[in-house]
């Protein structure tokens, strides 16, 4: 099950609507952006940081996106502890590396 939580845009209901999916709109224009559990503040941030990060590359090709938002995820996921060792388990599906150790 899953429970699309959005602003409160048209298109939002009625794709929810189609698919079958349960819509909880969330209507920051009226300054209500929480609505018991339902929010939208985490999609928002994300997209801001996603944003702020993408600039400097002045737009990606679209066959390339794939590519950039899992680079993106690593850096978020590690932060300050991405390493290339890191990077490699990543690459590899976090298969265990038993023979690569760091020095």
């Amino acid at each position: 099950d899953a429970i699309l939580c959005s602003d409160s845009a048209a298109v939002y209901a009625h794709f929810a609507k189609a698919e079958g999916i349960t819509h909880r709109p969330v209507n920051p224009s009226q300054r209500r952006r929480v609505d018991g559990p339902f929010h939208i503040q985490n999609v928002n941030a994300y997209d801001s940081r996603l944003k702020s990060w993408m600039i400097r590359f002045h737009g990606v090709a679209t066959k390339y996106l794939t590519h950039y938002l899992g680079w993106r995820r690593l850096l978020e996921r590690y932060k300050t502890q991405l390493n290339p060792l890191i990077c490699l388990r990543e690459a590899l599906g976090r298969a265990a590396m038993q023979q690569l150790t760091q020095t």
